[in-house]
């Protein structure tokens, strides 16, 4: 039989029944559109993840007090002080592949500015950490080496205080705010940089200098973590190990004890968070394939009412010496044709499900040329596949007893 004349064939069949086979191809239409929408939102957020990581830098090392090994024990008040100025000191004379380290304390309390005060957060830290944290100044400055020195009581501050303390037309640089009952110069103000992808604002801080923090507020003379920045992203697991080093060294570690404080690089939370965005794509997708099987289902279903409804036809063709491929072989096309057509009718439901989750939701999607071809492979491949044994079973008629079919 020629191909052209059985794709004719193939057509007009499905189009004697143009609402059932509509409702015959939705299945695999929703289940496409379905496919494509819930792995662009994985992708997306995947996406998502890694762009903020890297905004934060990811050569950055955090430097932690304790060990925080699943199923670690829990560390002792003594041993959750561990961390000292002098392991600051070392590791920036001893690592070379350090570029930038910072002390970090922290407390929390009431930031107050005339009759305003806003809860927030309060960090304690050197003038590189901005670098670290890839923090940029919108207006004012840094604090320097000599105001860390002398406990200064000076400040930078995050876009939410500013909103949340001084009204639009009020410059905040050279004003003084009250943390607790400290006051602090206010000597510079940092760009906005929003929420993190887990939901925390970045911008809801106050920077001062460690020295300040730990003196006038804590009253402690140990530092809670460090911050640190590799040279480069290829120098970080040099930079861990190097890190890890030293601070054995300085804490007097023997080498048969283990660690009382835990390395940490961006770059690791970065390869996490995309494993478990990953898994969470997958999910999202072996769900969505579910709505592709029942539709498959629903094409075989069809083909066999159809096979049922033309069998006469068919015993007919067979007795005037048509083959039992060919018979097999226009099924499969038929069936096939549903499955592609509605593939790209979900297709396109898909793209434009994915803009308007975008433009609705404003969740971040993004959807990729490999998505929509697994899709449409996919549902090429359930055509074939649900409409072999219906097709095999037309061709597998005997011509008299179908001739004979009321």
């Amino acid at each position: 039989m020629n191909y052209s004349n059985l794709l004719k064939i193939s057509m007009n069949a499905i189009l004697r029944n143009k609402f059932r086979a509509f409702l015959t191809m939705l299945g695999i239409i929703i289940g496409v559109a379905s496919v494509i929408a819930m792995l662009a939102i994985g992708q997306g957020s995947k996406q998502s993840i890694q762009d903020e990581m890297s905004e934060m830098g990811t050569n950055m090392i955090f430097i932690m007090p304790g060990d925080d090994r699943p199923g670690g024990v829990r560390m002792s008040s003594s041993e959750l002080q561990s961390m000292k100025l002098t392991d600051v000191e070392a590791i920036k004379s001893e690592c070379s592949a350090v570029s930038s380290v910072s002390p970090v304390v922290n407390s929390n309390g009431q930031a107050v500015f005339g009759n305003k005060n806003w809860p927030s957060n309060i960090y304690g830290v050197n003038n590189q950490y901005l670098e670290i944290r890839k923090y940029q100044l919108a207006s004012g400055r840094n604090f320097t080496e000599r105001e860390i020195k002398t406990y200064a009581k000076v400040c930078v501050i995050g876009r939410t205080i500013v909103e949340n303390l001084f009204s639009e037309i009020e410059n905040p640089v050279g004003q003084t705010i009250r943390f607790g009952s400290i006051p602090f110069k206010v000597i510079g103000v940092l760009t906005e940089k929003g929420e993190n992808s887990m939901g925390q604002d970045q911008d809801d801080l106050i920077l001062a200098p460690y020295t300040t923090i730990q003196k006038r507020i804590l009253s402690i003379t140990y530092i809670q973590s460090i911050f640190a920045s590799a040279a480069s992203e290829e120098l970080n697991t040099l930079a861990i190990d190097q890190i890890t080093e030293t601070l054995r060294q300085t804490h007097k570690i023997k080498s048969t004890s283990e660690d009382d404080f835990s390395v940490r690089s961006q770059s690791e939370m970065v390869q996490t968070f995309t494993a478990i965005s990953d898994i969470m794509t997958a999910l999202l997708g072996a769900i969505a394939g579910i709505s592709l099987l029942v539709g498959g289902i629903g094409i075989m279903n069809i083909m066999y009412v159809s096979v049922t409804e033309r069998t006469r036809e068919i015993g007919l063709r067979l007795a005037i010496g048509g083959r039992e491929s060919d018979i097999m072989t226009q099924f499969l096309v038929e069936s096939f044709l549903l499955s592609v057509v509605g593939g790209i009718i979900g297709i396109l439901l898909g793209l434009v499900s994915s803009q308007a989750i975008a433009s609705i939701l404003s969740w971040p999607v993004v959807v990729t040329p490999a998505s929509i071809i697994f899709a449409f492979l996919v549902c090429s491949v359930i055509g074939i596949f649900f409409g072999w044994y219906p097709a095999r079973k037309a061709a597998g008629l005997n011509p008299i007893d179908a001739l004979r079919y009321e």
